[in-house]
């Protein structure tokens, strides 16, 4: 169980990415947390800065689309926790 900062780099696999019904649960799994946690772009031409996860507007408005690579932190006490659960919905098995 992590306290700190927990970061992750991994590449969207999800159909859709994360619009719509993903980019819904993806929000809601992060507003369940205890950890604050943000999302972003991993390409920095996009010129897009870190957003909450909890916010599905915020999430939308990101554009990130099956094959792009994202990079999640979060901070708290659960914060691998909700990192797992994020990329599940994010880049399923």
């Amino acid at each position: 169980m992590s306290t700190g900062t927990v970061e992750r780099r991994l590449v969207v696999t999800e159909e859709a990415g994360l619009h719509a019904r993903p980019a819904a649960a993806f929000a809601q799994t992060a507003a369940g947390a205890e950890a604050r946690v943000t999302v972003a772009r991993a390409d920095a031409g996009t010129g897009t800065e870190p957003v909450p996860a909890r916010s599905v507007l915020s999430v939308m408005g990101l554009n990130i689309r099956r094959g792009d690579e994202i990079v999640l932190r979060a901070t708290g006490a659960d914060a691998d926790r909700v990192l797992d659960a994020l990329t599940k919905i994010a880049a399923p098995a």
